[in-house]
Protein backbone atom coordinates (compact mmCIF):
# COMPACT_ATOMS: atom_id res chain seq x y z
CA UNK A 1 0.00 0.00 0.00
CA UNK A 2 1.37 3.40 -0.95
CA UNK A 3 1.69 6.01 1.77
CA UNK A 4 3.33 8.70 -0.39
CA UNK A 5 3.01 10.05 -3.89
CA UNK A 6 5.24 11.59 -6.49
CA UNK A 7 3.98 13.42 -9.58
CA UNK A 8 7.02 13.91 -11.82
CA UNK A 9 10.05 11.66 -12.29
CA UNK A 10 12.25 14.76 -11.75
CA UNK A 11 10.87 15.32 -8.23
CA UNK A 12 13.28 15.22 -5.31
CA UNK A 13 10.49 14.79 -2.77
CA UNK A 14 7.43 12.64 -2.25
CA UNK A 15 4.31 13.82 -0.43
CA UNK A 16 3.04 11.74 2.49
CA UNK A 17 -0.61 10.82 1.90
CA UNK A 18 -0.95 9.52 5.45
CA UNK A 19 1.03 10.22 8.63
CA UNK A 20 4.43 8.51 8.56
CA UNK A 21 6.42 7.62 11.67
CA UNK A 22 10.20 7.53 11.92
CA UNK A 23 11.34 4.07 10.82
CA UNK A 24 8.26 3.40 8.66
CA UNK A 25 8.73 2.20 5.10
CA UNK A 26 7.56 4.87 2.67
CA UNK A 27 6.28 3.45 -0.62
CA UNK A 28 5.42 5.35 -3.81
CA UNK A 29 5.37 4.77 -7.56
CA UNK A 30 7.39 6.69 -10.14
CA UNK A 31 7.31 5.92 -13.87
CA UNK A 32 5.31 2.77 -13.11
CA UNK A 33 7.97 1.40 -10.76
CA UNK A 34 7.29 0.94 -7.07
CA UNK A 35 9.98 2.46 -4.85
CA UNK A 36 10.46 2.52 -1.11
CA UNK A 37 12.69 4.07 1.53
CA UNK A 38 12.80 4.38 5.30
CA UNK A 39 11.49 7.55 6.95
CA UNK A 40 14.24 9.09 9.08
CA UNK A 41 11.79 11.41 10.85
CA UNK A 42 8.06 11.63 11.53
CA UNK A 43 6.31 13.12 8.50
CA UNK A 44 2.96 14.87 8.88
CA UNK A 45 0.31 13.99 6.32
CA UNK A 46 0.68 16.08 3.13
CA UNK A 47 4.23 17.10 4.04
CA UNK A 48 7.29 16.29 1.93
CA UNK A 49 10.15 13.89 2.43
CA UNK A 50 13.32 13.59 0.39
CA UNK A 51 13.44 10.57 -1.92
CA UNK A 52 17.16 11.01 -2.56
CA UNK A 53 20.02 12.78 -0.83
CA UNK A 54 19.92 16.51 -1.62
CA UNK A 55 23.11 18.56 -1.27
CA UNK A 56 23.13 21.96 0.39
CA UNK A 57 22.51 24.60 -2.30
CA UNK A 58 20.85 22.20 -4.73
CA UNK A 59 17.43 23.05 -6.17
CA UNK A 60 14.51 20.98 -4.90
CA UNK A 61 11.65 19.92 -7.20
CA UNK A 62 8.07 18.96 -6.31
CA UNK A 63 5.38 18.29 -8.93
CA UNK A 64 8.06 18.93 -11.57
CA UNK A 65 8.67 22.52 -10.40
CA UNK A 66 11.44 24.06 -8.30
CA UNK A 67 10.18 24.88 -4.81
CA UNK A 68 13.42 26.18 -3.30
CA UNK A 69 17.04 25.46 -2.48
CA UNK A 70 18.33 23.02 0.13
CA UNK A 71 19.50 25.14 3.08
CA UNK A 72 21.54 22.17 4.35
CA UNK A 73 22.31 18.62 3.29
CA UNK A 74 19.08 16.62 3.35
CA UNK A 75 19.16 12.83 3.56
CA UNK A 76 16.72 10.55 1.74
CA UNK A 77 13.85 9.92 4.16
CA UNK A 78 14.11 13.27 5.97
CA UNK A 79 11.28 15.77 6.31
CA UNK A 80 11.59 18.60 3.75
CA UNK A 81 9.98 21.82 4.96
CA UNK A 82 10.76 25.45 5.87
CA UNK A 83 13.49 24.42 8.34
CA UNK A 84 15.74 23.05 5.57
CA UNK A 85 14.52 24.76 2.37
CA UNK A 86 15.43 28.33 1.42
CA UNK A 87 13.26 30.23 -1.01
CA UNK A 88 14.75 31.56 -4.21
CA UNK A 89 13.01 33.98 -6.49
CA UNK A 90 12.76 32.58 -9.99
CA UNK A 91 13.52 34.81 -12.97
CA UNK A 92 10.00 35.37 -14.25
CA UNK A 93 11.14 37.54 -17.19
CA UNK A 94 12.44 34.58 -19.22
Amino acid sequence: MHNAMIIDFKDDVAVAIEPVKKGDTVTYTVNGEEKSLTALQDITIYHKLAIRNIAKGAPISKYGEHIGIAACNIKAGEHVHVHNVASRRENLDI
